[in-house]
């Protein structure tokens, strides 16, 4: 079952991506020769102006592809004859439309099963949380310099500075803000550090709905930005990151315990996933690396400054190298999740 929704999941994400790309070249003018559902050989197509629409036979993934979008095509239409900043916004479209799709699934959870704050609701006697002189009521906003929109965001915070000792804790009591400093303890029964504070949820009204799903793609993407950083540094190892394989069985294991809780209880377990997911490829389409969206961005804002169009032929050798060393580093991650499957 695993296999499926992954399938149904990286479907949706990436063809919600092409979208995107696509939606903004229609509306620039811009000729898109071919928008398809899948990949590999056609089962179906239709051509509907100058667009070929295609079902293909690899049920994953999906293509805009448009006029002169690799190479100098000066006729009208042509992806390069546009301005470059209409040809930066169908560049921008597909992650943008990415972190859109990882709202509206953040904001259908968070209608089911309520949003938790940064107000405290438990405060365990004999806790560090306690010591420090919080009550039940105050509402913490933010850990060190780190603003707090969310309570998981405190948990997410000690995850991602490992070895830090203490941390300042700001919150707000009767309008006034306070600050202390608190050692967290380690609980044996969760395997985590822990302040002894809770936070209960609460339903959303209309407007929080938007307001917390905004908070919670935020949450997503500050959580992918920083992942990479420690990635980087060498704070996440290799056996951290999760590739194709990985990915359907973390997909796999959600759905065996959340079908236990019925229908809804998998439908949201999902859908979190597809905001993970989603936010997490818009983050990744981003980074200034040729043949992702984030190194085309990055040749149009040098076109920009330097008011002309970069060499087409060095950009597409650029573009090629940075495409194939994608698929080496995919190769090498495909191979570390095989791996983990014998260890």
């Amino acid at each position: 079952m695993g296999i499926i929704l992954a399938i149904i999941i990286f479907s949706i994400i990436i063809i919600i991506h092409e979208f995107g790309h696509f939606l903004l070249a229609k509306q620039h003018g811009i000729t898109v020769t071919e928008f398809a559902i899948g990949m590999g050989p056609k089962l179906l197509s239709v051509k509907k102006g100058d667009t070929v629409y295609a079902l293909k036979m690899l049920p994953f993934g999906g293509s805009c592809m448009m006029l002169g979008e690799d190479e100098d095509a000066p006729e009208e239409g042509s992806f390069t004859a546009k301005s470059v900043w209409a040809r930066m916004s169908v560049v921008l479209a597909g992650p943008i439309f990415n972190f859109l799709l990882a709202m509206i699934f953040a904001m259908i959870i968070i209608f089911n099963v309520g949003f938790n704050s940064g107000v405290l609701t438990e405060v365990e006697e004999g806790s560090p949380a306690a010591e420090a002189g919080l009550m039940a009521g105050d509402e913490i906003i933010k850990i060190d310099n780190t603003r707090i929109h969310m309570f998981k965001e405190l948990s997410m915070y000690m995850l991602l500075n490992p070895g830090q000792t203490s941390y300042d804790m700001t919150y707000v009591r009767d309008g006034q803000e306070h600050t202390v400093t608190m050692t967290p303890f380690y609980d044996n029964t969760t395997g985590s550090y822990r302040f002894g504070i809770g936070s209960t949820a609460q339903k959303a009204s209309f407007a929080e709905l938007f307001k917390y799903g905004f908070y919670e793609i935020k949450y997503n993407i500050s959580l992918v930005v920083k992942s990479l950083g420690m990635l980087v540094t060498g704070n996440v190892s290799k056996d951290d990151i999760a590739g194709p394989v990985g990915m359907v069985n973390i997909i796999d294991d959600n759905y065996q315990e959340a079908k236990t809780y019925g229908f809804m209880s998998v439908f949201l377990t999902m859908s979190q996933l597809i905001v993970i997911l989603s936010a997490n490829l818009g983050v990744m389409n981003l980074l200034p690396i040729p043949a992702l969206d984030g190194g085309r961005f990055l040749f149009l804002i040098v076109e920009a400054i330097k008011g002309k169009p970069l060499n087409r032929e060095r950009e597409g050798v650029i573009n090629l190298v940075g495409f194939a060393l994608l698929m080496v580093i995919m190769v090498l991650v495909l191979f570390n999740d095989i791996s983990k499957l014998f260890t």
